[in-house]
């Protein structure tokens, strides 16, 4: 390993790239602390502390806790995810888009454009209603969030916020442009692992304190290193299904004759079903915010974490939309349709129809097991802190409260400093980035970091 780290620093070409990353990730941490004006801090960061478990505090994970404390990359890169999603929803029903898809670059480019006018309006609605909405929240102690509200301060959070995120969507592209890995998972990434020092430091104040003890701190390591171990084993998990290629004459030389296989992951949707089944989840609690009807309020009260209601329909989002996201993200039918164009087939399979029965029945098998393994690792951090509070149920809660264990009805006690989204992003991200490093690195005849074989990323 420190071998490989040298050899990164004795290419240039690699070492520009990898210094030139480090920078624009050290902007990006500049530039998050830069305050948006007119907002009182001491009134916010009260606000913020209710903001638990609805969708603002999904929108403040991937932000970096900016959205929290208001800087002005308050927005993130949320921006341009949701464009990016919705442009590839777009192409499964515009054929337009769908046209534009399959035109190469040029295609790409075009899509590219669409996605940052995307962002830009996204932006300019969002910090707009953001402003309003800041305008009219006080915090728990009776501070105004906004001392003085108005069309200026509208104006300025507006320009201040979409200014930010298009820097943000700059950085990004400069990063995957001239830098090494992708430059908006990066950016996430940075966000969220920027934490993790604060995290230690308060284990290690609850180990002088006695909060925790170190039995308890041991398992906590050793879960987390559980964790990541599962996820690298499941995001470099594949599915090969062999395909052969018939030989073709062309002239005087002979084409085709060869075998191959398609590979088809066993989580293709990566963590973009846990990010829509989250901000499902939490509009029950976000509405009860801002809507003070006592029945509201009571429904709103079952989708907080760690109740038992609020953990079947995160499971059940978070599997019906893997395969959403997967069927949109993948056609059976275009795969079996460019395998029959080039010659290809699937041994025992005819090619056509059954190809593409075939490949849809093994792809809907797969993300079942990818499904479950999301949900899995997206509730984890909920039982560890809260355990499932089965006395909220009909008939049967209290029997159920008296019976089951206490760890399972209270919880283990554990702040499990990387949730179930979070987590997955860390790990993926630093995969992909090591991944495209190695290559770099076994391109130009050094050693990567894997002396047999090849390091294998959420792509390789």
């Amino acid at each position: 390993m420190l071998a490989s780290i040298r050899n990164i620093f004795s290419i240039p070409d690699l070492r520009k790239r990898v210094i030139f990353t480090l920078f624009i990730l050290a902007v990006y941490r500049i530039g998050a602390q830069i305050p948006n004006p007119g907002i009182s801090g001491s009134a916010l960061a009260e606000f913020w502390e209710m903001q638990k478990g609805t969708i603002f505090g999904m929108m403040d994970l991937f932000t970096g806790q900016n959205m929290s404390r208001m800087t002005i990359f308050a927005l993130g890169i949320m921006p341009y995810i949701s464009a990016s999603i919705i442009l590839q929803l777009l192409q499964v029903v515009w054929p337009y888009l769908e046209k534009l898809s399959k035109e190469g670059e040029l295609g790409r480019k075009k899509i590219t454009q669409y996605t940052r006018y995307g962002t830009l309006f996204i932006c300019i609605i969002q910090s707009f209603g953001i402003s309003m909405l800041l305008e009219g929240l006080k915090s728990p102690g009776g501070l105004a969030i906004v001392p003085n509200p108005g069309w200026g301060f509208k104006f300025m959070t507006v320009l201040t916020l979409t200014t930010g995120t298009v820097f943000i969507m700059w950085l990004g592209e400069q990063i995957s442009e001239r830098g090494i890995g992708n430059g908006i998972s990066l950016i996430i990434f940075a966000g969220i692992v920027v934490n993790f020092p604060r995290g230690v430091q308060s284990v290690v104040e609850g180990l002088r304190t006695g909060d925790m003890d170190p039995l308890r701190l041991i398992f906590l390591v050793v879960l987390m290193l559980l964790v990541i171990a599962i996820i690298v084993f499941v995001e470099r998990g594949q599915r090969r299904i062999p395909v052969s290629y018939a030989k073709r004459v062309v002239g005087r030389k002979i084409y085709g004759g060869q075998s191959t296989h398609l590979p088809l992951r066993v989580n293709t949707g990566g963590v973009i079903p846990i990010i829509f089944a989250a901000s499902v989840i939490t509009i029950p609690s976000t509405i009860a915010q801002m809507i003070k009807v006592p029945f509201i309020q009571n429904i709103a009260q079952q989708f907080i974490p760690g109740m038992p209601l609020y953990s079947l329909f995160y499971i059940g989002a978070i599997i019906f939309f893997t395969y959403f996201y997967v069927s949109i993200i993948f056609n059976p039918t275009d795969v079996a349709d460019n395998l029959r164009k080039y010659g290809g087939f699937i041994p025992g399979i005819r090619p056509g129809k059954n190809t593409s029965d075939f490949i849809d029945s093994v792809l809907s098998r797969l993300t079942l097991i990818g499904a479950i393994y999301l949900a899995a690792v997206a509730i984890l951090p909920d039982f560890l802190t809260r355990g499932f509070r089965v006395a909220t149920l009909p008939f049967i809660g209290s029997f159920l409260d008296q019976n089951l264990p206490r760890w399972f009805t209270q919880g283990l006690n554990v702040d499990f400093y990387f949730g179930g989204t979070s987590i997955l992003i860390v790990v993926g991200v630093a995969m992909d980035t090591l991944q495209q490093i190695e290559a770099q690195l076994v391109m130009r005849h050094y050693d990567g970091f894997m002396r047999r074989g090849r390091l294998k990323g959420r792509r390789g």
